[in-house]
């Protein structure tokens, strides 16, 4: 079987794509400092614990395993937390990433896929987003992703270190086995807070905004399946080791949904209410990010097949059977 490293494998994405990977043939070899992840989510390939700052550490690693390529989900992702510390996640996400690409440099591998995010293309111009969009991060998070892309494509064009840019719009759902799921401390992200809430784990859900320019005030979001994230990761890595040619793609249902709309769904398939507050707007907060993701049906004849209820189904399910331990 073919070794991949995926650096932040035992995070949410990063563990559901290693899961993906195996079941297609791969070996996923984790790296990752749980920082954010969790040892017990390494259950498809051995665990390398290790932060992406580390040469020493990384070039030992890629000698042991010798990795046909690289997925990399190794960065810091709250929004809020990027305003607070802009350099904290400059250091991570950009500087770290560098350590990274030299280190596979080195050890003679010239293929990453790279896990991006909408957050690049700033206060949308035009619905949906597609790939020719112009890219005007209004956060420290979304800026420090976009110049790791650019990155990327000067190591494409003067090197030939080929690269897939994955952008994915608002990640949700579980493994809907169980196995894994979506566990932050602290969580941040609205579907698993509306569910904690429906499960009675917190007092309410504050809708952060009501009064954007959308049909009923609240942000609009395109929530995609974290398996159907995986999955196209798993055919990145295919279409870089059999073709060899860089790309950066968005990752969408193209459905947006609002905050909203999303509590009546969890409510609904919950069959639980709950407490809503309404709060005021989030510092770095865009009002409506839906994808086009045409593209990435071309290139990886990639398409989501779970919708926000499966998606809902799944998270529920691995909330209420998962108490978190801090």
């Amino acid at each position: 079987m073919t070794n991949i490293l995926v650096a932040g494998g035992a995070g949410y994405i990063g563990s559901h794509t290693c899961l993906d990977m195996c079941s297609k043939g791969f070996t996923p070899v984790v790296y990752d400092n749980l920082s954010n992840g969790h040892a017990e989510f390494a259950k498809w390939g051995p665990l390398e614990v290790g932060d992406i700052r580390d040469r020493g550490k990384l070039d030992a690693v890629l000698k042991k395993y010798n990795p046909a390529a690289i997925v990399h989900f190794a960065a810091a992702i709250e929004v809020g937390e990027s305003i607070r510390d802009p350099g904290g996640f400059y250091e991570n996400n950009v500087a770290g990433t560098i350590t990274l690409l030299r280190a596979a440099q080195a050890a003679g591998i010239d293929k990453i896929v790279f896990s991006s995010t909408c957050a690049t293309y700033g206060l949308p111009t035009s619905l949906p987003i597609n790939e020719r969009h112009g890219q005007a991060p209004i956060n420290p998070y979304g800026r420090s992703k976009l110049m790791v892309e650019q990155i990327l494509k000067d190591l494409d064009q003067h090197q030939g270190f080929k690269s897939f840019i994955l952008r994915y719009f608002n990640a949700a759902g579980a493994d809907p086995e169980g196995r894994i799921g979506e566990w932050h401390s602290p969580e941040s992200h609205a579907v698993p807070i509306a569910i904690e809430a429906a499960l009675g784990r917190r007092s309410h859900f504050q809708v952060l905004g009501t009064d954007y320019e959308t049909r009923d005030g609240t942000c609009v979001r395109d929530f995609v399946h974290v398996l159907d994230l995986a999955n196209a990761h798993t055919r990145a890595v295919q279409h870089l080791l059999a073709n060899a040619t860089s790309h950066a793609l968005n990752l969408g249902t193209g459905h947006g949904t609002t905050v909203k709309e999303l509590i009546e769904t969890v409510k609904k398939i919950s069959g639980r209410d709950f407490e809503v507050q309404l709060g005021p707007r989030r510092e770095g907060d865009s009002p409506v990010l839906v994808a086009d993701n045409s593209l990435a049906q071309h290139v990886l004849g990639w398409s989501p097949s779970h919708d926000l209820n499966s998606i809902i189904e799944t998270a529920l399910n691995w909330h209420a059977n998962h108490l978190p331990r801090g």
